[in-house]
């Protein structure tokens, strides 16, 4: 997906409240600024946003001095998923569709994003899953997406956020684990998953793991590792979580499909969607 005008203010706010909430010295914030509005006056509109976002963290990363900012942040994310991982288990397993009310609570998880809102509290999180659960999904995508899974050998997950990935493990333990690897980033950018946050949720000791050798909280494939390029490109099946992979992999010609909660009017306007509802969307493949 290209990048729209609209996305430039967002792109602002990103950064001022980015470093705001990891740093309280003035200086980095307008250092920041300044330098994400440098950038945007040469961008070119024809990269995905992700591509913007890399740079305005890995500036703000060099600015503060640390590796990953938000690892408090994603700590306490994946501590108050976890502790809500039983009784949703439950729901799952008490409910007439298993799969659908996993899919849903793994869609609800992508409300966990540091990137669209910098300051994420519990009952935003415990008010978003409640809603997911009593929101409907087109029973067809759901269906098409039952059906690709049980059709596939090898299938990729791509997962989003911290926090995020504890409800994308419950939505993996109703696939076949066998065929199941679970892709994270190679390192920190915002609040997105890494190794670290994929075993912290479990899911390291369900199914493969490897990372995709990048900082972008996407996937921008001719930036991704040798490696991961190949998986991606022999896989059966490539389940995408998030924003940062539908407006980085849209255009693919791979069997993909996108999860996401469409969180911004320009992504709701791409997907022909209602803002801030929850979605599945088989890739043009």
């Amino acid at each position: 997906m290209r990048t729209y005008l609209d996305c430039v203010p967002c792109f602002v706010r990103q950064a001022i409240d980015s470093a705001r909430r990891v740093t309280n010295e003035p200086r980095v914030h307008e250092q920041l600024l300044r330098e994400t509005l440098s950038v945007a006056s040469r961008l070119t509109f024809d990269d995905s946003p992700p591509a913007m976002g890399q740079i305005i963290h890995r500036r703000l990363r060099e600015l503060i001095g640390q590796k990953d900012p938000y690892r408090l942040a994603k700590q306490e994310a994946n501590a108050t998923a976890l502790q809500l991982y039983p009784e949703l288990k439950q729901k799952v397993a008490r409910s007439d569709d298993p799969f659908t009310t996993a899919v849903k609570l793994a869609i609800a998880g992508n409300v966990i994003d540091l990137g669209v809102k910098s300051h994420l509290t519990q009952a935003e999180i415990h008010t978003a899953i409640e809603e997911a659960l009593e929101s409907d999904l087109e029973v067809d995508a759901v269906d098409a997406l039952r059906q690709a899974i049980e059709a596939a050998n090898d299938i990729l997950y791509l997962a989003d956020n911290a926090g995020e990935i504890v409800l994308d493990r419950i939505l993996i333990e109703q696939m076949p684990l066998a065929k199941v690897t679970l892709v994270v980033k190679a390192s920190p950018i915002i609040n997105d998953a890494t190794r670290e946050d994929a075993e912290a949720a479990g899911l390291a000791n369900l199914v493969p793991v490897i990372d995709n050798g990048t900082d972008i909280p996407g996937t921008i494939l001719d930036q991704c590792c040798p490696a991961f390029q190949e998986r991606f490109a022999q896989a059966d099946l490539i389940i995408a979580k998030g924003q940062g992979n539908y407006e980085t992999l849209n255009e693919s010609r791979r069997p993909i499909f996108f999860l996401l909660k469409a969180k911004c009017p320009v992504i709701a306007q791409d997907l022909g969607c209602q803002l801030g509802q929850m979605v599945i969307r088989r890739g043009t493949a």
